[in-house]
């Protein structure tokens, strides 16, 4: 799936004061393209994210997924269009501690009813090279098995589109190393069209182009 965005803009207000986080992005992004952004902390990588994940609205603008206008969305159509079409990586990894890493790579299927959520969860764990933990708590997983939990969950429903936040940012060198050539190696062979904001240079390098927000825009 393609991606458009056509004057996007967020602000957040401060106490009385207004912050201009986004002042007016446009954008293409190619199907099957993988895209880094980057920029200092605090530039609003995170923001363009959200909103491109249609967790938050835009006060201004245009978000196209393959001509599809999602901003127009009211957050039923949202939820679902988002459950069938993006994939979420979290710095974080949000996994729910009191459910074992089959099931929370299950949840997204088992939210749209999948009955075969629990097999198809299994060999995404068994792809992400976990085939042996899936009974496993996260608080019985290492930071790299908990991203490629988290890797497995966002992959699991096929998504057309991954949106990756510092997807190797709590995890130590070599860890993200192995984590994240395994993520390309997905995408890639996947042809996932996937946005992936970072710090790291070593990883943007690896995207097929990189983009820089800096002061509210993106730059080529």
């Amino acid at each position: 799936m393609s991606l458009k965005l056509t004057n996007l803009r967020k602000s957040y207000l401060q106490g009385a004061q207004k912050l201009e986080i986004l002042r007016g992005i446009n954008s293409e992004i190619q199907s099957g393209e993988i895209v880094a952004i980057v920029g200092q902390s605090g530039s609003g990588k995170s923001t363009l994210l959200t909103l491109l994940a249609g967790l938050d609205h835009a006060d201004d603008g245009k978000i196209e997924v393959s001509n599809i206008d999602i901003t127009n969305m009211n957050q039923k159509q949202l939820t679902e269009f988002r459950g069938k079409k993006i994939g979420i990586v979290f710095q974080q990894f949000h996994l729910l501690g009191h459910l074992k890493a089959i099931e929370n790579v299950a949840l997204p299927l088992e939210i749209s009813k999948d009955k075969f959520a629990l097999e198809k969860a299994k060999k995404m764990l068994q792809l992400v090279g976990l085939g042996d933990r899936t009974d496993h708590f996260p608080s019985q997983l290492s930071g790299g098995e908990c991203q490629r939990v988290a890797i497995a969950r966002a992959l699991v429903t096929e998504p057309e589109i991954l949106l990756a936040d510092e997807p190797n940012g709590n995890l130590d060198v070599k860890t993200g190393e192995q984590v994240m050539n395994l993520f390309f190696e997905i995408v890639k062979k996947n042809k996932i069209t996937t946005i992936l904001v970072t710090h790291s240079p070593e990883l943007a390098q690896k995207c097929d182009r990189q983009l820089r927000l800096q002061d509210g825009l993106l730059w080529s």
